[in-house]
């Protein structure tokens, strides 16, 4: 008898025919891969929107840029430390900023102070965050408002403690709903404040509050409103990068007369980015591979409905088998239909995926990268392969007599 060698085109035409005769049980077969690969995509697009958001706020600051803050944050061998918190025993005082300035030159000092108190306008109060720090802080802390918000406080205002605060454009627009803030008065424990300042919208800090709620104000003011003079972070930044470490060791030296070495921390923006990019890259790729397990599920299910439809097809293989055709065209065909089925699963979940990431994005940052649309892809296809193996080998090994009295 002569073997019938069908070309790959008649192979391929004939699959995407039997995957379309049954449109509702191909979506079901192909959900799995569909779920798998949308989860991919959208936590690495999460992962990365992220890890590019936090690039961005620290190449504002600069290279240049140093932190002094209470507590050990990191590890000896590197990264966080997970018992900072409970480390932290002091908090700073103005007395620690005069020692800074008094050794350190050619820097800028930027003390911060935050705590939590109700703000009041005439139609609206809410709780936020109360930030205070130098007139220095407003240029060179990237929160000097843009033309037409206003301004910063000046170093006279700063001084004097005077009653003047820059606003979060949100919060601006929850004190002032139907007019400018520029101008305006409000309430903080009493004491009634001018917005001399809004600044620009600039969301969440590293994942944090949103910024835009903040209310800045002078530090001498922070402090009378708060009852106390604690500082609970000192920004400090060089001329020059080349400056950074010797800087940082000064700042050391200064802190260590009167703090004992695991009281505190010194240490500048590129080694705190480092270890916060370690650890998104490290609980996106953990993320990324639980959402995978949803694609071998979906393997599974492939698997099972394409056995169901070598059991259905039986008579037809057989018929196919008995005319001529070779085994290796029938587990083709059956393996073409596989991939076929988790192709179309991971070409549906790559656009929900897009979507998905799309809506997000407007509410954290993400950012779909050709990688992982590249890596979903590759492995819903490596996934139809795998578990479409196992069907295909059955449907190829039938024996043609058994397959046309198989009923």
């Amino acid at each position: 008898m002569r073997k019938f060698k069908p070309s790959f085109e008649d192979l391929l035409r004939s699959s995407l025919r039997s995957v379309l005769k049954n449109k509702s049980r191909t979506i079901l077969t192909s959900l799995g891969v569909i779920i798998g690969v949308t989860s991919v995509i959208l936590l690495t697009s999460i992962g990365t929107g992220l890890k590019k958001y936090i690039n961005d706020q620290f190449e504002t600051l600069g290279s240049n840029t140093l932190f002094v803050t209470p507590g050990q944050i990191f590890k000896e061998g590197g990264g966080f430390n997970q018992n900072f918190s409970s480390m932290i025993t002091i908090s700073f005082k103005p007395k620690d900023i005069s020692n800074l300035k008094k050794t350190l030159k050619n820097v800028i000092i930027l003390p911060e102070k935050s705590f939590s108190a109700e703000v009041k306008s005439k139609d609206y109060k809410k709780s936020t965050t109360i930030v205070g720090s130098t007139y220095l802080y407003g240029p060179h802390g990237n929160a000097l408002p843009s033309d037409g918000n206003g301004r910063w406080f000046t170093k006279e205002e700063d001084e004097k403690n005077a009653l003047v605060a820059v606003l979060g454009q949100k919060i601006a627009k929850d004190l002032f709903p139907n007019t400018t803030a520029l101008g305006k008065k409000f309430i903080i424990k009493g004491k009634s404040l001018k917005v001399v300042g809004i600044e620009d919208a600039r969301g969440s800090s590293m994942g944090g509050p949103s910024i835009d709620e903040f209310i800045f104000v002078p530090i001498g003011l922070a402090n009378d409103l708060a009852g106390d003079e604690n500082i609970q972070e000192i920004m400090v930044k060089t001329s020059t990068k080349d400056q950074v470490d010797s800087t940082k060791k000064t700042i050391e030296k200064i802190f260590l007369k009167d703090y004992n070495k695991d009281s505190f921390s010194v240490f500048d923006s590129a080694q705190l980015l480092t270890s916060i990019n370690s650890i998104i890259s490290t609980l996106t790729v953990a993320l990324t591979g639980i959402a995978a397990i949803s694609l071998v599920v979906g393997g599974i299910g492939i698997m099972n409905i394409m056995l169901v439809t070598v059991s259905e097809r039986t008579r037809e293989i057989g018929l196919r088998k008995a005319i001529g055709a070779y085994p290796r065209a029938i587990l083709l065909q059956f393996l073409f239909e596989a991939v076929i089925l988790s192709g179309l699963g991971g070409s549906i979940g790559i656009i929900l995926g897009i979507l998905g990431t799309m809506a997000i994005n407007q509410i954290f940052p993400a950012q779909v990268t050709l990688g992982s649309i590249l890596l979903a892809f590759g492995v819903s296809f490596i996934v139809g392969i795998i578990f479409g193996v196992t069907p295909a080998r059955k449907a190829s090994q039938l024996s043609p007599i058994e397959a046309l009295r198989y009923e």
